[in-house]
């Protein structure tokens, strides 16, 4: 393990009464910090795509960026914070995309295996930012839960979105865990070289059966029944 490793795993002393690390809700952004902090994740992106997990030094995309070290880690604590913000930001305008342009399939199960498959050539096509990304993932601590907690709400969005549910159910909410689970999971196998993109497709098009086992079940509605006219029956025949 590198010594960034070793920092990165590090987890933060822990709250007064053992609790976790509560760090305070910041106010909305300005339309100028937006932009800046764009220019941040743009950076790290960059920088990740061209060298990875390791390419990524704060001080680097903070020059990069154009803005002050003390400013970078006002946005971002660590290079761990800044990927892993790096990665919701993708799935979000990939969910962006997936709106303009919805994913074929007639049931549910197929419209989330495709709208998966098509995050994973997203990330397919720049397999360093991919690795980079998902180390971050994996060396989060408590302090990036928030990090984290964006990246697991955007990614349910956009699985939500291609069932085409807006009000989901404990139990849909288990399976959209379970598929997003194995979607990371084939994400590793695949940059680690242990699984091919066709087991891939294979793997959450099976995740993505779960959907199916969870539809609600829909209340039959009563059949009211035929009540006879009193002028068609027999007792109205003269």
């Amino acid at each position: 393990m590198t010594a960034e490793a070793r920092r990165v795993r590090r987890r933060p002393e822990p709250a007064a009464g053992g609790g976790p690390e509560v760090r305070p809700v910041p106010p909305p952004l300005t339309e100028r910090q937006k932009a800046r902090r764009r220019r941040i994740l743009h950076a790290g992106a960059r920088l990740a795509g061209r060298g990875g997990f390791e390419a990524v030094r704060m001080r680097e995309v903070a020059e990069t960026a154009g803005v002050a070290i003390g400013t970078l880690y006002r946005y971002f604590p660590s290079k761990v914070h800044l990927l892993v913000a790096v990665l919701q930001d993708r799935l979000q305008r990939l969910h962006s995309t997936l709106r303009r342009r919805p994913p074929g399939g007639v049931t549910a199960a197929e419209r989330v295996a495709e709208t998966l498959m098509r995050a994973f050539r997203s990330l397919q096509r720049d397999p360093r930012l991919a690795d980079a990304v998902v180390r971050a993932l994996i060396f989060a601590d408590r302090s990036a839960g928030p990090e984290v907690d964006a990246v697991s709400r955007q990614m349910a969005a956009i699985v939500l979105d291609a069932m085409g549910v807006d009000d989901p159910t404990p139990e849909q909410l288990s399976a959209v865990r379970v598929i997003e689970h194995t979607w990371y999971s084939a994400l590793i196998t695949w940059l680690s070289g242990r699984a091919s993109v066709a087991r891939v497709r294979t793997d959450i098009e099976t995740a993505c059966r779960l959907i199916d086992l969870v539809e609600p079940v829909r209340p039959v509605e009563p059949v009211e029944p035929v009540r006879p006219n009193p002028g068609t029956g027999s007792a109205g025949r003269s």
